[in-house]
Parts: structure tokens; C-alpha cells; sequence
């Protein structure tokens, strides 16, 4: 496989995305797809943005290892838990475009020869629908396909603006090897990601963040959303930026970003007193809220032998094993050692698993109300079995979930709710999805989603030469 790298610059192409990572890949491989002549520009020396620092979980329902794993999942459950996750303020009309091409989309990457491994549950799932894939490799194939009908990508190239006849937009400024340079086309899609980099943005729209690590892709400065903006785009979702829970809060060579939730595998959040501070079935999104509301904003992920045995190391949110030999697990023969070890009172570390325990074997109820894994799925398992293991863990700003208002062909609305005409955007930097919270498998989900669907919409305008 071969990414279509190239270092010229043309005048003029059908589709031009802005952005490298699945989104952008996706809306690419659409556009060539649909006879389109597609050039993708990067801002930085690679591809992959913040896809290729997430988790690698796709939430599609309905497939063909759900069924060889014996799970019931469907369309409307699926967007039953997307409708309950939102809480109330997801557009529905996103959700439904969601719903409804998930699984042509699905299907559309394993006949391009992507391949998803073992299926796991994970926040706000309530039966396991989060599909592994490497997302590296996923994005190498999408642009070699690409590249072989004839799509190119330039690297280390910035927009600096997009260029508008009227209310239309006509093509963008690039900077190139130093050199400002006019790329003309039919239709643009904005596939620049988020804004987790961007410190004045998140200190605007996010300021409870402040004290969550700073995570997502180099090139996430929330450039292609202030270039819609300029064009009087409108947004949705800027109140609800949330962090992740779960990531090792200081820098470790063995950190790659995502950190772990073994609270979705049976561990419990104590804080530095020993104390449970939160239900650990909740979606990690309001965990990482809790989180920051805890001193230091730093907590402990407690489990056992029985939750490091269900590690997968296809999967780094469920690497415990491959945590454990990076030496970012604390490990103990006894709950008493492990509370030493990482400075926490003794006494209240195993009054705290006792009392969970308890509510487990039913001899009590637990104090949080806790009772699944986690989105209702899987029973909670005592934590009983040495070696106990301490994950320590902060939030993290990996995506910022919302931005531009789009339509069903992904195009970006005006305030008006009017479509700006030949600019498309999908990925992160689309909002209304989302609402308050947040479905695993669902941001480099939607970003194929929504991607396939803007590139194949933009590749419809009206052609003013034939490629």
C-alpha cells in the first residue's frame, strides 16, 4: 500500500479536502470514488490526525461479528442509547443520518479490505458494538485506493483561508514549501478536526478543562472551523466539550494517548482519600467530569487479577497486560501494600472495596448505584483476586465533539439554517451529533460516516471543466 503523495500543487481539482484523518480519507476515497478528481491537503508531515490517537472502536450495529458472537443488536437500539446518551440535545435528524448509513458504511470498509477484530462493550453501549480496527492501516488502504483513481495528497500544507465568488465557495490559499498558492474547485470539505491544541479556544468553550492533559492531534487548532466561521457557519455543541477519563496523567514513553478504562472491565475510581467518587458504569465522559472534581484531579483505577486476565492487546483502552509491562500499573499482593504504594490510607482503600464487594454479593447497595460494567451491559465482579493492580488516571482532551451545523448531505449551514454553498464538513469539526455526551465508537465512527457521505455529496456539484 502507498499513500498518493505528491509535492505539486494543482491549479484547479474537483473536490479538495482540508484534513488527513478518517474523515478526510473517507470524503476523499467518496469523491474519487464517484469520478471525482479529489486532492487532499495536510497540514502536518503525516497523515492521521487524532484518528490514529484514538481507541480504534467503530460503533456500527447489526454485523456479521455481532452475529458470530452470538449479540442482539439492531438500528433502533443503537439509537435508542445514541437518543439517552445526547441527553436530550443531539440533533435527531444527525442521529437518524447516523443510524441509517452506519451499516452501508460499515460494509463499504470491509469490502475495501478493512478487517475488525474482537467486539467489546464500552460507554453508553448497552450491548457490545465497539468494532477494533488498526486505524493506521485503515487509512493507508482508503488512500491507496484513493491514489489508484487517481486522488493525490499533499503534505505540509496549510489553508490559510477559504476563497468565495459571491456566497459560493470557489477554492482555498494554501502555503506550500513557503509559497501562497491558489488551488481552485468544485466543492470544498472541512475535515480539519477538532480544537483540543488550540488553549485559547478550549479556555473559551471549555474552561472546567483546565486542569485535563492536552491530547488529540498536533494539528487540531480548530483552523477549518475559524474558516467557516468567517463565512458566518453555524455552530452546535460548543457548551458541551467533555474530557476522557482514563489516561496516565503524566508523560510516559508508554503512554499513546488513550489511557485505559478498566472500570469498564469490573475496576472501581477511588480518589487519593480511597474513596469511590462516581458509578464507573457511566459514560467516561461524565467520569472525566467527576474526575476533575476530585483533588488534584487525579484518581486510581482498582482491580484485580481477574480484570488484568481480560485484557486484549488489539485494543489499547483494554491493554491492561501491555500496561502492566510498561510499568504504568501499580502492583501489589494485597489491597494494604497497593494503598502504601501509591499513597493513599490503607484503611479506607479496603473499607471501600469491601462495601463494593458487599453491594456485589448483594449484602448491601452500592453507594453509587452501580449495577453493570458499564451502559447497563455486564454484571460487576468482585474485586477479590491478587495481585491488585492501580491504574493512575486523569482526563483528557482528545476530541472537542462539536462545531459546524451541517445538513444531510453534510453540507455546512449558514445561521440562517441555509447551506453555504460548495463547502462540506465532516468529522470532528461537525457538531449536533453528539449533544451531552458521548457513545465509544462513535467520533471515528461518524468521522466514516459523515466523511463517505461529504465526499460523495461534494463530487455532485456541477463540474465547471471536465476532469
Amino acid at each position: 500500500m502507498a499513500i498518493p503523495l505528491t509535492n505539486e500543487i494543482p491549479d484547479r481539482v474537483g473536490v479538495l479536502v482540508i484534513g488527513g484523518g478518517l474523515a478526510g480519507c473517507s470524503s476523499l476515497l467518496a469523491a474519487a470514488e464517484a469520478g471525482q478528481y479529489a486532492f487532499l491537503v495536510e497540514s502536518e508531515d503525516n497523515i492521521g490526525g487524532s484518528t490514529v490517537k484514538s481507541a480504534g472502536l467503530y460503533a456500527f450495529a447489526g454485523t456479521a461479528e455481532q452475529e458470530a458472537a452470538g449479540i442482539d443488536d439492531s438500528v433502533e437500539l443503537l439509537k435508542q442509547d445514541l437518543v439517552a446518551v445526547g441527553r436530550g440535545l443531539s440533533d435527531p435528524a444527525m442521529i437518524d443520518l447516523y443510524c441509517d448509513h452506519q451499516y452501508d458504511t460499515y460494509t463499504w470498509l470491509k469490502e475495501r479490505d478493512i478487517v475488525f477484530g474482537e467486539l467489546h462493550a464500552a460507554s453508553a453501549q448497552s450491548v457490545p458494538r465497539s468494532h477494533p480496527t488498526d486505524s493506521t492501516g485503515m487509512l493507508h488502504k482508503l488512500l491507496d485506493r484513493a491514489g489508484q483513481l487517481g486522488a493525490r495528497v499533499s503534505l505540509n500544507t496549510k489553508v490559510n483561508r477559504l476563497i468565495t465568488q459571491g456566497q459560493r465557495v470557489t477554492g482555498v490559499e494554501v502555503v506550500h514549501d513557503g509559497t501562497i498558492q491558489n488551488i481552485m474547485c468544485d466543492a470544498v470539505v472541512i475535515a480539519s478536526g477538532g480544537f483540543s491544541r488550540n488553549e485559547d479556544l478550549i479556555g473559551s468553550y471549555a474552561p472546567q478543562l483546565s486542569q485535563a492533559v492536552r491530547g488529540g492531534g498536533v494539528g487540531s487548532r480548530g483552523d477549518g472551523l475559524a474558516m467557516a466561521l468567517e463565512l458566518g457557519a453555524a455552530t452546535a455543541d460548543m457548551d458541551q466539550v467533555r474530557g476522557t477519563f482514563g489516561i496516565y496523567p503524566e508523560p510516559h514513553p508508554h503512554e499513546d494517548g488513550t489511557g485505559i478504562l478498566a472500570v469498564y472491565k469490573g475496576a472501581i475510581a477511588v480518589n487519593n482519600a480511597g474513596h469511590r467518587f462516581v458509578d464507573e458504569s457511566k459514560p467516561y465522559k461524565e467520569i472525566g467530569d467527576a474526575n476533575l472534581l476530585q483533588p488534584g484531579a487525579r484518581t486510581f483505577q482498582i482491580f484485580d487479577q481477574s480484570v488484568l486476565a481480560l485484557s486484549s492487546d488489539e485494543t489499547p483502552i483494554y491493554d491492561f497486560v501491555g500496561r502492566r509491562n510498561s510499568g504504568l500499573l501499580t502492583e501489589a499482593t494485597s489491597l494494604s501494600e497497593l494503598a502504601e504504594k501509591i499513597g493513599v490510607p490503607a484503611q479506607n482503600l479496603e473499607e471501600t472495596v469491601a462495601a463494593y464487594n458487599a453491594a456485589i454479593a448483594e449484602e448491601s447497595e452500592d453507594e453509587f448505584g452501580r449495577t453493570s460494567l458499564s451502559g447497563g451491559y455486564g454484571e460487576p465482579t468482585p474485586i477479590q483476586t491478587p495481585p491488585f493492580f492501580a491504574h493512575w488516571s486523569g482526563t483528557v482532551v482528545l476530541a472537542t465533539y462539536c462545531g459546524l451545523r451541517v445538513d444531510e448531505s453534510m453540507r455546512v449551514l449558514n445561521e440562517r439554517g441555509e447551506a453555504i454553498e460548495r463547502l462540506y464538513a465532516a468529522g470532528e469539526v461537525v457538531g449536533g451529533f453528539h449533544g451531552g455526551g458521548y457513545m465509544t465508537g462513535t467520533a471515528i465512527g461518524k468521522a466514516a460516516v459523515f466523511g463517505r457521505i461529504a465526499g460523495t455529496s461534494a463530487a455532485q456539484e456541477e463540474s465547471e471543466l471536465q476532469w
